[in-house]
Formats: C-alpha cells, sequence, structure tokens
C-alpha cells in the first residue's frame, strides 16, 4: 500500500481509543489487562488491534503465553499514538484554561541539578498561584528524559541542557550558567587542607554521575587534563538521598551541582576548581509543538523562580 493509500486509510478509520488502547497495551504488555484499564472487553479490544494490524498491513504486537511485546513496526505506532494523545490533551486543557482560567495537567522531567531546589520552589509557588495546575514530576537522566520528551511522555525537562548530540527535534532555553563542587561531609580530612590537587582527591572513594551523563564526560576531562586517570572503582549514582546518606556516613567524596551542594549544610565543598565542568541549566521542549496555556505558565513560573536563584 501506499503512503497516500496509508494516510487515506487512517483519516476515514482511525479512532482516539485505538491509539489510546496501543498505548496502554505497551504500557501493560497484556491486552487484557489493557482492557480492564480502559473498561472495554478483551475480545473488543483484541479486534482493536487486528482492525489496527489490518490497516497498517503489519503486525504490531508479537504474542506469547507471557503477554504482547510490540514488533518494530509497532514501536513506530505507538510513538506517534503517544505524540497525538499528547496534543489532543494540549487541545482540552487550552479550551478549559480559556473557559475557566488556567489549569490542566503536565509531565515534567528533571534532572540533577534542578531536583533540590529550582523545581520545588516552582511548585510551591505553582501551589499559590494556580492550585488547579497537576504536575508530574519524573526524575532521571538525559538518555532516558529526553527520548521521553520526544515520544511526548514528557512535556518539558528541566536541568542541565543536553549536548548537541541529543538536541535533534528539541528547543533549548537557558536559565542560568552552574558550577559543580567536590563535596564531603563535614570533619572529613580534606577539609582541612586549604588547597587541593587532582591526586589528593584522585586517590579517596568517589561517588560519581552515571556514565553515559554529560557532567561524568566533564569530569573525566578534567582529571585526564590534570594528567590523571578518573577513579575506576566509583559508586555510580545520580540519586540525591543515597548520595546524601553515603557522603555523612563515609569518608566518600563526590560531585555535584553548586546550588545542589548548597542546600545541604552537613556538606562541604572542597577548595578544588572543575572549571570545564560549568553547564548551563535550562529548559528543553519539543520542537514544532505548542505550548498548552498550562505548561507556558509552568515556564514562566520556572523562569521567575530562577532569576531569584543566584550563585554566591
Amino acid at each position: 500500500m501506499s503512503s497516500s493509500r496509508l494516510e487515506y486509510h487512517l483519516l476515514s478509520r482511525l479512532k482516539f481509543k485505538q491509539l489510546k488502547l496501543l498505548v496502554t497495551v505497551d504500557e501493560q504488555r497484556n491486552i487484557l489487562r489493557a482492557s480492564k484499564e480502559l473498561n472495554m472487553a478483551q475480545p473488543a479490544a483484541t479486534k482493536y488491534i487486528r482492525d489496527l494490524e489490518e490497516m497498517f498491513e503489519v503486525e504490531l504486537f508479537k504474542r506469547s503465553s507471557r503477554g504482547v511485546t510490540p514488533t518494530a513496526y509497532g514501536d513506530v505506532v505507538i510513538q506517534h499514538a503517544k505524540l497525538v494523545l499528547s496534543q489532543i490533551q494540549h487541545v482540552s486543557e487550552e479550551i478549559t484554561s480559556l473557559k475557566q482560567g488556567i489549569t490542566g495537567r503536565i509531565k515534567v522531567g528533571t534532572l540533577l541539578a534542578a531536583s533540590p531546589l529550582l523545581i520545588p520552589e516552582c511548585l510551591l509557588v505553582l501551589k499559590k498561584e494556580r492550585p488547579t495546575i497537576y504536575v508530574t514530576v519524573v526524575e532521571g537522566t538525559n538518555d532516558k528524559l529526553m527520548p521521553a520528551l520526544r515520544n511526548g511522555d514528557l512535556d518539558v525537562v528541566i536541568g542541565r541542557l543536553p549536548e548537541f548530540r541529543e538536541r535533534e527535534d528539541l528547543q533549548q532555553s537557558i536559565l542560568y550558567n552552574e558550577p559543580v563542587s567536590v563535596v564531603t561531609r563535614q570533619g572529613h580530612p580534606l577539609t582541612k587542607k586549604k588547597t587541593l590537587s587532582f591526586k589528593d582527591i584522585n586517590d579517596q572513594d568517589w561517588i560519581l554521575p552515571l556514565a553515559q551523563t554529560s557532567l561524568r564526560r566533564q569530569i573525566e576531562f578534567e582529571f585526564r587534563n590534570a594528567g590523571f586517570e578518573p577513579p575506576a572503582d566509583a559508586v555510580e549514582s545520580i540519586s540525591i538521598l543515597t548520595n546524601h546518606k553515603l557522603l555523612i556516613d563515609t569518608d566518600m567524596i563526590a560531585v555535584m551541582p553548586y546550588q545542589v551542594a548548597d542546600h545541604y549544610s552537613d556538606l562541604v565543598r572542597l577548595p578544588i576548581s572543575l572549571e570545564s565542568a560549568v553547564s548551563p541549566i535550562g529548559i528543553t521542549t519539543r520542537v514544532g509543538v505548542n505550548h498548552s496555556p498550562t505548561l507556558s505558565y509552568f515556564i514562566e513560573t520556572l523562569k521567575k523562580v530562577s532569576k531569584e536563584m543566584t550563585i554566591q
């Protein structure tokens, strides 16, 4: 079937309920569970899937005794189904906002730099000014959050802006630039030194960001630029709670965004600079997608809050 013929079939036969079912089946990996979640009879759900496969002339799911998994064709259709459903949600939110004032739901991805201060401060302002805006916050790394943003699973990602290779189909807005600090607990032996070299910190037990993060690559560059190999046996973690607990209970050291480190009074910034690890903190959204009033209000609130956050 030609692409123009398939487009005609989609415009004349495709139903939004079928798209919602596709996404739900992908989430549940089981047609029965998906049908129950959507208050559908399983035979009807199965027929919807078969109708879609007939329409596209491809198999969308592989069936097995353990459930279903999307085929390569299914992944493509599900990805676009999420984008269509996301736009439908935005339409309903815009209409409701025009009738009642700004209201709606948004899904926000957050990276480490934005988690402890920027996002909470923004949510507090929203709670006071627009209590009918509901925000779901998902924490992760760029390699997880950016695909979710492209697929429509997230509306916006806040934090250290991704490198060039991760920017396809995305647009960015810088809020502020933030350095990082090497930190440890109060009373650590290194806190007694007025100056430190990379030799001093290279021999320590480290907590480092995950290998696929831009911050990790910047840290490794700093070590190699100073003539040392990066710590080989480091604990890899982006969990703020885990890292904080490890730091205060051991002699480990870690790298944290400046304001994350400043947030904890029981941590100390060590006197050593990682100059190349200064990065822009900002907003990432999809290209070519109109922002709903809810998302626009959230972004404007972020900008207002970020202006009040200064690096001391």
